[in-house]
C-alpha cells in the first residue's frame, strides 16, 4: 500500500475531478495522506487559466519533490496540456497525465510503477531497481470527442455536491487558453448525471451544483435522436460558428434546461445551483422554465468579462453590453431579486481609460451581488497575447482595485436588502466568534448566514432564518423562524 497525497488548483471542475481521482486510487488500495506529509506519490491537479496559476502549479510540484525527493511526482491537467515544453525540462516532475486521462490515473500509475521496477507484472510489490524515469508524452486532446465518464460516489464537502456535466469549450475567446487545455465541447449523458445525483441524495446531500467548463454549451454535441438514447455525437467542427450550435446553445432550447428539469425530480435533492452561464442562454423561455422549478436557486452567475463593447469585440465574446443588460433585467423580472454574480477582466490589451470607465459604469449600473475581478494575464497561444497595446501591471492593478472596491459596495447593498426577510439556509459548519458558537451556511441566494447554535437543528439541516443584521462583513445573521 503506497501513500498518495493530492493537491488541487483552479476551478470547480478541477475540484470535482481530483475527488474522482482520489476515489479511484482508494478503490485500488492506495492510502490517501495530507499533501504536507511525506508520501510515496504526489499528484498535483494543475491550472493554467493565468500566469499566476502556472506559477502556483510549478511551485506545488517542486514542493512535492522537496518533501520527498524519492517520491513520484505527477503533474495532471491543464498546465500539462499548455506547458509541455517547461514540464519536459522540469526535473521535479516524473509523470504527466493530460485532462482526458484523469479517469485512467490508477492504471497509468500501475504501469509506471512496473516500469520503475516497484511492481511485478502481476501487480504485486517488487524490490525497487532504482530505475530513473522522467516524464511521459503529453497527450493531445484535440480529437477527444466523447465525454470521459467517471462516477463520483462521495465528496469532501458535507452538505453540497458538485456534479460535472460537461467538458471543453468551442468559444475561443481571444484571451483564453482553456480550449487549448480542455479541447472541444463534450457533454455528459443525462442518465449518468441523474445516476450520480441520486447517489449523492442517498448519501444525504441536499444541494447539488452543476459545473462544467462551458455549461451553456451542454448538449450541443448531441444529435436530437441520440439525446433520447443518451449518446454523444460529434456535430460541431468549427469554433462555435454554426447555426446548429447557436440554435441549441443560445435560444432556450438548450439541453441544459431539460437536464435541470429532470434533476429536480430526484428525491432528496432540495436545491440545485447552476454554474457560470453565457448571457445568451438566458432567454424568456429559459428563465420561465427555470422559475417553475422551486429547487433551482435564485443565484445566477452570468459571465461578463467587460462592460465595454469595443473590448468585448477584441475579446471575441458573442454578445454586447446591451444584450447582457437585457438578460439581467429578464432574470430580475422573473425572479424578483435574484443574486446576480459575474466575472470581469481589467487591463485587456488596448483597454483605454475611456473603455475601462465604460466597463466600470456598466458594472455599477447592473449592481451585481458579487463581481469576481481578474487582471488580464497573457496566455501563450491565444490571439490576445499577440495584440499590441499590452498594459502594465501597475495599470492593471489600479483598475482591479477600483473594481474590487465597487464589488464590496454592491455586495453590502444586496445583503442589506435582505434585512427583515426570511432566508432559507443550509447549515454547513460551526463557527465561533467572540466566544459564541454559531451555525454557518448559505442561503438560496448564496449569502453566507449565521444562526445561533441550537439543539433544534444542526449541520446539513435547512433552517429558515429571519435576517436581522451582520455578524461581520458579508456574513448575515438572524434568528431561526419557528
Amino acid at each position: 500500500m503506497k501513500n498518495v497525497a493530492l493537491h488541487n488548483l483552479g476551478c470547480k471542475v478541477n475540484s470535482y475531478e481530483i475527488e474522482v481521482m482520489q476515489q479511484m486510487l482508494q478503490e485500488k488500495g492506495y492510502n490517501i495522506v495530507p499533501f504536507d506529509e511525506v508520501a510515496d506519490i504526489y499528484i498535483v491537479n494543475t491550472c493554467t487559466v493565468t500566469n499566476i496559476a502556472d506559477r502556483k502549479s510549478r511551485q506545488m510540484l517542486h514542493r512535492a519533490k522537496q518533501l520527498n525527493p524519492d517520491a513520484i511526482v505527477v503533474a495532471v491537467g491543464c498546465y500539462v496540456q499548455t506547458g509541455k515544453e517547461a514540464i519536459e525540462k522540469d526535473a521535479s516532475i516524473d509523470l504527466c497525465i493530460g485532462n482526458n486521462r484523469k479517469k485512467d490515473i490508477a492504471t497509468i500509475l500501475e504501469e509506471y510503477l512496473k516500469e520503475r521496477g516497484e511492481l511485478t507484472e502481476e501487480g504485486t510489490p517488487a524490490r525497487r531497481e532504482n530505475k530513473t524515469l522522467h516524464g511521459t508524452t503529453v497527450p493531445d486532446i484535440a480529437h477527444t470527442y466523447e465525454y470521459e465518464e467517471a462516477q463520483l460516489h462521495q465528496t469532501a464537502e458535507h452538505t453540497r455536491a458538485y456534479i460535472k456535466i460537461q467538458d471543453g469549450c468551442n468559444q475561443f475567446c481571444s484571451y483564453c487558453a482553456i480550449p487549448l487545455a480542455r479541447g472541444r465541447v463534450r457533454s455528459r449523458k443525462a442518465e449518468d448525471v441523474l445516476q450520480e445525483a441520486e447517489t449523492m441524495a442517498e448519501k444525504g446531500y441536499q444541494e447539488i451544483v452543476l459545473t462544467g467548463i462551458h455549461l451553456s454549451s451542454y448538449g450541443i454535441d448531441f444529435e436530437d435522436e441520440a439525446w433520447a438514447e443518451g449518446k454523444s455525437v460529434r456535430k460541431v467542427q468549427n469554433a462555435g460558428d454554426t447555426e446548429k450550435e447557436q440554435r441549441l446553445g443560445y435560444t432556450g432550447e438548450s439541453k441544459l434546461v431539460d437536464l435541470v428539469e429532470r434533476l429536480c425530480g430526484v428525491e432528496g435533492i432540495q436545491r440545485i445551483r447552476i454554474g457560470s452561464l453565457e448571457p445568451r442562454v438566458v432567454t424568456t423561455q429559459t428563465a420561465k422554465r427555470l422559475a417553475t422549478q422551486p429547487k433551482v436557486c435564485p443565484h445566477f452567475h452570468l459571465s461578463l468579462q467587460s462592460g465595454c463593447d469595443e473590448t468585448l469585440e477584441r475579446m471575441n465574446r458573442r454578445y454586447r453590453s446591451g444584450e447582457y443588460r437585457e438578460r439581467c433585467e429578464l432574470l430580475r423580472e422573473v425572479y424578483g431579486n435574484p443574486a446576480l454574480t459575474t466575472d470581469v477582466i481589467v487591463g485587456f490589451p488596448q483597454e483605454s481609460e475611456e473603455e475601462f470607465q465604460k466597463s466600470y459604469d456598466f458594472v455599477d449600473g447592473i449592481h451585481f451581488y458579487e463581481t469576481h475581478i481578474f487582471k488580464y494575464s497573457r496566455r501563450q497561444g491565444t490571439k490576445a497575447a499577440a495584440m499590441d497595446g499590452q498594459l502594465t501591471e501597475a495599470e492593471k492593478s489600479f483598475r482591479s482595485e477600483k473594481m474590487i472596491e465597487l464589488h464590496h459596495r454592491h455586495a453590502g447593498d444586496y445583503e442589506k436588502s435582505m434585512i427583515g426577510k426570511e432566508l432559507e439556509v443550509l447549515i454547513e459548519e460551526e463557527y465561533t466568534k467572540d466566544g459564541r458558537t454559531w451555525y454557518l451556511g448559505h442561503s438560496r441566494e448564496y449569502i453566507k448566514t449565521a444562526v445561533p447554535k441550537s439543539e433544534a437543528y444542526g449541520v446539513n439541516d435547512i433552517v429558515i432564518v429571519k435576517a436581522e443584521g451582520f455578524l461581520e462583513e458579508h456574513i448575515m445573521t438572524g434568528e431561526a423562524v419557528e
